[in-house]
């Protein structure tokens, strides 16, 4: 909800006085460092004309010598493509046989106001604890000044899963028939009960619904978590990070932004229509981060832990324009880290000080900006340790015209390079304004592939970039392996179904193995109009392993947990994390795939906690549960 409700203006005694409404663009630092190279450049531009005309003048005074070319020039070669044959992996959208009637509703009525554009979260969750995944949509809502007339009244909606890929609408039965302008979700057991709750983020305050048999319970306010109604929240995670053994909880902000100040801006496409505002209008502001206490409640902290990150050049402002989050231990120090996707400012990495705070180390390891220094429009984020070996890397989908990008650091050492060019990742994806991003093995070859949600903010787009349209079909990379020139290839329509790549405004992405064949499929969210759910299909017959390490005691959603796979071609690993993409929660379950390998030499799971188990020698092609 938004401050015109009045149901959102009760107080929040937890939380700081807000900082001041500016009504000017936050960017100040990018403004600033904007003259400071334009003065560079013109300093430089003096001093090279300078130096260009006295070579000239002394190249003038001498004879020159006849230039004796001894070795022909070699001609411009166009670098090779993969010759690796891309597979049959076919996907076939499910969305209308599996049952699922839902729209979201974003509210959209003609005046353009910026949260209408960004919605549309999903998530894969195990709500009635009988091993399948079931599938929640986040919803938004009519904005409360809305006169239209209306036949129904949006709210969240909940499907259950059934089996044979059928799912049935139980929104009501469970207690989600709720209605505010939601955004995101995350999805974990927060008070250790055994099963799963869930916090929903929104324009305005916030919900923690507590799972009690099957049916969701609102808590926000006697756990300390709705946070203020004058704020916008988008993706959210639970995470572990002072290793206690329950469950915390961290939330993206995005901007400062009310109704008023929003129509008040002069945002235009063209001819004079209104068109959607841009985020360098809105001041910036900072995330929350809640301490589970053990009791039922949490403690704000994002201040005391360092997270409140402000403008280097304006100190009464806030920096963070926070989008897109995920979790991971990146120096495997046994302390989870905080990657944060934001939207025309620098990213930020937070590093785990392993006492309650975190230092913000983005600039200095490599991901705050482009390899040109700049911020980008980012918004979804995923990390995951790639080729099989310690390199951890980092992607990220970001704005129209701009390059997805590909952080990667080797071993514990958080030094990151944007490899996104030289992967081939980066000019297939400078095109579409990517949202949710995803790493997933989708053939279970035991290669990272990418997928992702794809869709433009402005649906008049194409009336001022002939290139732009508001649908944009969704990304599907194929991880071509060690023998390829380049490591990703966009996998074209013949090859993955022509379900896959069909436009769409796509948002929020998961993926989850909804009919137990041990491949995983893929949600995608849209914003105002349908999802959409694709099967996985393929029929390569490779190998794999599904771990399922919840456990009994401690974090029992064991969100963080590292799982080490070991085969005789080598090391693999992962993480139980379901904070990935945007707005949005995959499964908890850990997917491998193992290829043509039929044999297992070990696998190893760590707890948040530090516990350790190892089984040996493990079947190939089950889910094994594991427990500490």
């Amino acid at each position: 909800m938004t401050n015109d409700d009045p149901q959102t203006q009760t107080p929040d005694n937890s939380l700081p006085p807000e900082p001041p409404f500016l009504e000017f663009p936050v960017e100040v630092e990018r403004d600033d460092s904007i003259v400071g190279r334009a003065f560079l450049w013109s300093t430089l531009a003096i001093v090279l004309a300078g130096t260009i005309g006295g070579v000239t003048v002394w190249r003038m005074s001498i004879k020159p010598k006849p230039a004796e070319l001894k070795t022909p020039l070699a001609k411009a070669q166009v670098r090779e493509r993969s010759s690796v044959p891309i597979p049959n992996m076919p996907f076939e959208d499910i969305t209308e046989s599996a049952g699922i009637q839902f729209v979201h509703e974003n509210g959209a009525a003609g005046e353009k106001l910026l949260p209408e554009s960004m919605g549309g979260g999903v998530a894969f969750l195990d709500y009635d604890g009988d091993n399948d995944p079931d599938i929640l949509f986040v919803n938004s809502c009519r904005w409360p000044w809305d006169g239209r007339p209306a036949s129904s009244t949006p709210t969240m909606a909940l499907y259950r899963n059934d089996g044979d890929c059928k799912f049935t609408d139980v929104t009501r039965d469970a207690g989600l028939d709720l209605t505010f302008y939601g955004q995101g979700v995350a999805v974990g057991d927060f008070d250790n009960d055994g099963d799963v709750d869930l916090f929903l983020t929104a324009v305005g305050q916030n919900k923690l619904l507590r799972n009690d048999g099957s049916k969701f319970v609102d808590v926000s306010t006697t756990a300390g978590v709705a946070g203020s109604p004058k704020q916008w929240s988008t993706s959210c995670g639970f995470v572990d990070y002072d290793n206690d053994g329950d469950l915390d909880l961290f939330v993206c902000n995005y901007v400062k932004w009310t109704r008023e100040f929003d129509k008040g801006q002069p945002f235009t496409l063209t001819g004079g229509e209104r068109g959607y505002g841009r985020p360098q209008d809105f001041p910036g502001t900072y995330p929350y981060l809640y301490r589970n206490e053990g009791n039922g409640t949490f403690t704000e902290v994002s201040d005391t832990a360092g997270l409140r990150i402000r403008n280097p050049v304006r100190n009464e402002i806030y920096a963070g324009k926070s989008l897109g989050v995920t979790f991971a231990d990146f120096d495997s120090d046994g302390w989870i880290d905080i990657a944060v996707a934001n939207d025309t400012v620098q990213n930020f990495l937070f590093h785990n000080q392993q006492d309650g705070m975190f230092a913000e180390k983005a600039i200095e390891r490599g991901v705050a900006f482009d390899q040109q220094g700049q911020a980008r429009g980012a918004m979804g984020i995923d990390v995951a340790r790639i080729r099989n070996s310690d390199h951890v890397a980092i992607v990220i989908g970001n704005f129209a015209n701009e390059m997805s990008a590909l952080y990667v650091a080797s071993g514990k050492s958080m030094q990151f390079n944007d490899e996104a060019i030289a992967t081939g990742l980066g000019p297939q994806t400078r095109l579409e304004l990517t949202f949710g991003t995803l790493f997933a093995d989708v053939d279970l070859d035991g290669r990272l592939d990418i997928v992702a949600a794809n869709g433009h903010l402005e649906n008049e787009i194409n009336k001022v970039q002939a290139s732009q349209f508001y649908e944009q079909p969704p990304h599907f990379f194929w991880n071509c392996g060690p023998e390829s020139r380049t490591e990703f290839a966009p996998v074209p329509s013949e090859k993955c179904g022509s379900g896959f790549l069909k436009r769409m405004v796509g948002r929020g992405a998961a993926i989850a193995d909804i009919d137990g064949d041990g491949d995983l499929d893929v949600l995608f969210g849209a914003t105002g109009s349908k999802p959409r759910l694709l099967r996985n299909d393929q029929k390569l017959e490779n190998h794999w392993l599904r771990l399922d390490v919840s456990g009994v005691h401690g974090s029992r959603s064991a969100i963080g947990a590292r799982i080490e796979l070991q085969t005789e071609s080598g090391k693999m690993q992962s993480q139980v994390m379901p904070t990935r993409g945007y707005l949005s929660q995959s499964e908890l379950i850990v997917t491998f795939g193992l290829g043509k390998q039929d044999k297992i030499t070990s696998v190893t799971v760590t707890w948040p906690t530090g516990e350790k188990k190892t089984i040996d020698a493990p079947a190939v092609d089950q889910v094994l549960k594991v427990a500490p």
